[in-house]
Formats: structure tokens, sequence, C-alpha cells
């Protein structure tokens, strides 16, 4: 329920730059794209559709234009599966859409989602590049990936980034973390999403306590527009690519 909810205020068409130069570049055409794609599949066809998820993740990371390529599913809501990509211009975007695999994925859609998927653009604010995107998890871990959407009250937003500019560093340098980013979201200057990857979730707990945490927390209980801010919190289990 949580997810649908969300979700309602959740569309449109957004793109990726750097933090510190989007104004600037806003009418760089050429510039990397990252883009989040929600399907809520039905049960009979779960499987099925992890498999052609799968499979475009795979020729995805085979292409030299792709910066990164992951696919979920929801811990908490397993009907619901996560397409995260990153490409490094609009135009091999355009292009991927007319491989076999994403092909692939649009035919099985026809018949497999409970409603249409949601596409979101986003815009990664002070972004990694392709080899931290790309760093494996040890053979040891239990990657959790956490992916929080956030609600900011307008004239709020500013303060948020600031808040997290100030973390970031900190929380990228934590023991746990594979790696760690701020999205915002193109069309909608109030609403962001953060990707969190842990090695476990004992780093996960340890994030939760970490003291750089606490002003990014005291912001999330007092300047967004729907309370707890844990309802936009979604704990992802990635299943492609296989590490």
């Amino acid at each position: 329920m949580i997810s649908k909810i969300l979700f309602l205020s959740v569309t449109g068409l957004f793109m990726l730059t750097d933090y510190g130069k989007a104004q600037n570049n806003a009418s760089d055409e050429k510039r990397n794209v990252a883009r989040l794609t929600r399907y809520e599949v039905k049960p009979a066809y779960n499987t099925a559709f992890q498999k052609v998820l799968s499979d475009y993740v795979l020729q995805s990371l085979h292409s030299e234009a792709n910066i990164m390529s992951e696919a979920y599913i929801e811990q908490d809501t397993t009907a619901v599966l996560w397409l995260m990509e990153r490409w490094t211009d609009k135009d091999d975007l355009n292009k991927v859409a007319e491989s076999t695999s994403y092909k692939a994925i649009q035919s099985l859609a026809a018949n497999a989602l409970v409603q249409p998927s949601t596409i979101i653009y986003i815009q990664d604010l002070e972004p990694l590049n392709k080899q931290q995107w790309r760093r494996l998890p040890d053979k040891k871990d239990n990657p959790l990936t956490i992916m929080l959407f956030v609600n900011a009250k307008p004239g709020t937003e500013n303060r948020f980034k600031d808040v997290y500019h100030t973390a970031m560093p900190q929380f990228r340098s934590e023991a746990g973390v594979i790696n760690y980013q701020l999205s915002q979201l193109e069309n909608d200057s109030t609403q962001f999403v953060t990707y969190e990857k842990f090695r476990n979730e004992d780093a996960f707990q340890y994030h939760l306590k970490f003291p750089p945490i606490q002003p990014v927390i005291d912001y999330l209980n007092t300047s967004i527009k729907q309370q707890p801010f844990q309802a936009g919190l979604h704990r992802l289990i990635e299943f492609a690519p296989v590490k």
C-alpha cells in the first residue's frame, strides 16, 4: 500500500547531470541519463519477468555506453520489481529500446503487469562514475539496497541538498557502504530519491546510528510533506546482475 500511495506523485521524465553544473548544463543534450522503472507483476509471471529483466541487465552491462544496470525485487512487496540504469546520453538510451532484450520486456509486460510500468528519470547529485557504480560486494556479503523517496516541503529542498552535501563523503566512507547516491526528480525540485547499497543488514543498522546521519533524520522528521518519512522507504534485494 505504501508503494502505491508513493507513486501517485512520482511520474514524468527526468535527466542526470552533475550537482554543481545542473543549471549551467540544462541545454546540453550530451549528458548522462538515469532511469528507474517500477513494475508491478502478476504472481504467475514473476519468475518470467525476472528472467527478461536479468537478460536485459546482462546485455546492457556489455555496452560501452552503459554506466550501470541493476534489477531488484522489493523485500516486502515481492510483486514489485525495479530496473535501475544509467547511460552516457539520451541517444544511447534510445538505441537500447531497439534491443531484443528490451523488446522482450515490453512484450511480456503486455500481459504480466498489474498496471502500466512507472518510468522515473532522475538527476544525480554529486554523481558516481562508472567504476564506482560497478563496485562489487565481497563474496561473504549479503547486500541490501535501500531506496528512499523524499517529498520535501517547498522552499526546503536546498537545505536538504546542503545537509546531504555535508554528510555524503562520510556516508560513502563507511566500511559497510558499497555505494551511496542522492538524486533529484527533474521536473519537481521538491522530490528526491536516495540509493544506498550496504554489505549486509548489520551495515544498514550501523548507518542508522552513524552520527553524521542525524541532521538528515532531523530534516526528514520536520521538512517533508508526509510523515513518517519511513513510508517512502523501500528495501530491495538485487537479482541481476548475478555477482
